[in-house]
């Protein structure tokens, strides 16, 4: 199971307090809108997208939240909310579309970065605070309205195998090695941890091989395409029947 990914990582992060924060500054919230449909979206999500000034979403997600009526269709855009604008979030632009958001801040506007999923697994939120670092943006108010990973998503699709101890890890090597990520697949192993892969278009094969080195062949597997989504694809399997496949 994937979540959107910035691969970005941050440590020790903070935001403005209170008494930093100008008057007439706008919020940042970066808004997690779940896995998939809209009935995975958080009240609290849906109400800072509506109201915000500006929403940057990829076109996937803004499709989503036309649908649902969160966003105005687009035919209709300049008329229901003319003060509203959309941006429309690229993973090639995502430095620009943060110090984007950080002037629009300044400039008064509460500005609705959207996340797939919950911005702090494999999310949006952990390349803004380091941009927000780089560029010396500590006046810039952050706001993260959490959703809905992928992994509980999918989940809800297979019983209950996440209700005892579990991890979470990327396969993702833009920003750290395969020894980095060998050495995680083979600790959560040993340590008898359900194991959930995000960006599993990334040596997914490769990972599974780590993980039979320490587990036992009648370890159930799950793959699960699109969670959340109108027709989601939960293939329950033995590990040993290892296939391949397209997880989004």
């Amino acid at each position: 199971m994937s979540g959107e990914s910035t691969d970005a990582t941050v440590e020790g992060a903070t935001g403005p307090t209170d008494a930093t924060v100008p008057d007439d500054y706008g919020t940042l919230s970066v808004v997690g809108i779940g896995p998939g449909l809209p009935d995975h979206t958080t009240k609290r999500a849906r109400e800072v997208i509506r109201t915000a000034d500006c929403v940057i979403a990829s076109d996937l997600y803004q499709e989503f939240l036309r649908d649902d009526g969160t966003l105005p269709p687009e035919a209709d855009a300049d008329e229901e909310r003319p003060d509203q604008a959309v941006v429309r979030s690229t993973m090639g632009r995502q430095v620009e579309l943060a110090r984007e958001a950080f002037d629009r801040v300044r400039d008064g506007e509460d500005v609705a970065h959207v996340s797939g999923g919950d911005p702090n697994v494999y999310g949006k939120s952990d390349l803004l605070y380091l941009m927000a670092e780089t560029d010396d943006a500590y006046d810039v108010p952050i706001e993260i309205v959490p959703g809905v990973t992928a992994a509980l998503g999918g989940a809800a699709n297979l019983g209950a195998p996440l209700s005892n101890d579990f991890c979470t890890i990327s396969l993702s090597d833009k920003w750290r090695g395969w020894a980095e990520i060998e050495e995680k697949l083979r600790a959560s192993a040993i340590s008898g941890f359900v194991v959930v892969l995000y960006n599993c278009w990334r040596d997914y094969e490769r990972a599974i091989d780590v993980l039979r080195e320490e587990r036992a062949d009648d370890v159930p597997v799950a793959i699960v395409n699109d969670a959340g989504r109108e027709t989601p694809a939960a293939t329950p399997t033995g590990r040993h029947r290892r296939s391949r496949h397209s997880a989004r």
